[in-house]
């Protein structure tokens, strides 16, 4: 598969917004996934598209802040984040597998990205 790749990363204060896009995103199951220093790597979201129809899930941490989309016109996803806090600090890593998502227990995306940072400051 195609290397993927994140952008959008960066600095803002506690409070603030950012978007992160992640791109090719052909695949039907396309996550996102962070890990802060020193923590293992948590799930935050996924979008699962079967013939045309899409299902979003996210986990606690995201809900009600984060929204991920999938835009098939430019062939990426995002990943909206508001209310950010400075416990979202932390690499963020978008990441495909070509099956749908499924759910949380059994997904073991195949592709990954390389992450792009995210610091919030209070």
């Amino acid at each position: 598969g195609q290397q993927l790749v994140e952008s959008g990363g960066g600095s803002v204060q506690a409070g603030g917004s950012l978007i992160l896009s992640c791109e090719p995103a052909p695949y039907a199951c396309m996550a996102w996934f962070r890990q802060a220093p020193g923590s293992k790597r948590e799930a935050i979201g996924f979008i699962s598209t079967v013939f045309e129809a899409s299902t979003v899930e996210y986990t606690n941490s995201a809900k009600g802040r984060f929204t991920i989309s999938r835009d098939n016109a430019k062939n990426t996803i995002s990943l909206q984040m508001n209310s950010l806090k400075p416990e979202d600090t932390g690499m963020y890593y978008c990441a495909a597998d070509l099956a749908s998502c499924g759910v949380w227990e059994t997904l073991k995306p195949l592709y990954w990205g390389q992450g792009t940072q995210v610091t919030v400051s209070s």
